[in-house]
């Protein structure tokens, strides 16, 4: 079921080829990570679904073996453990795709972070550290404003804190 999506995965990574091209084989990674996503997701229902059915089949054998139908009992555990086997194997594949769906993920954050620089991004880099050597501060790297924003918000939930405890105090005078 995952081989074309792990195929695509491998050829991403192990192509030498244009940024271009890698950018595709992204996004076709990001589309098989997709797939395998919702390929867990139906996995993980038919497990549920055969658990309820194993429950209902296990009910019925009880059932018929309090009645004493020895025909429909021997029915009954053939089905049982068909079910069973169904189960574990349902189970087994879903371990393994999630498995694979991991490793998946793992290969396309790589693919991404590992990808070359387009030019643009190039040129953005560059004039950012340009900036930087002129003094100026890339948003997101200057610690004082990161500080400022720290002691805002807890000046913030420190403000609603307050408040809440004047809504409490008014409460607990109404209730005396």
């Amino acid at each position: 079921m995952f081989e074309r999506l792990r195929d695509a995965l491998r050829a991403a990574l192990d192509a030498a080829t244009p940024p271009g091209d890698l950018r595709d084989l992204v996004r076709q990674m990001r589309e098989a990570v997709v797939e395998a996503k919702v390929a867990v997701r139906e996995l993980g229902e038919g497990v549920v679904r055969s658990e309820a059915e194993l429950a209902a089949e296990r009910q019925r054998l009880a059932d018929a073996e309090r009645r004493g139908r020895l025909a429909a009992e021997i029915q009954d555990r053939e089905r049982v453990g068909v079910l069973e086997r169904k189960l574990a194997a349902q189970r087994d594949e879903l371990g393994l795709t999630q498995r694979e769906l991991t490793e998946m993920q793992a290969q396309l954050a790589r693919a991404e972070r590992d990808r070359p620089l387009t030019e643009a991004e190039r040129s953005a880099e560059r004039a950012w550290r340009d900036l930087e050597a002129a003094g100026g501060v890339r948003p997101g790297t200057d610690l004082q404003d990161e500080l400022l924003k720290s002691q805002l918000d807890r000046t913030a939930r420190e403000a609603a804190a307050e408040q809440q405890l004047r809504e409490l105090k008014k409460k607990i005078k109404k209730k005396d």
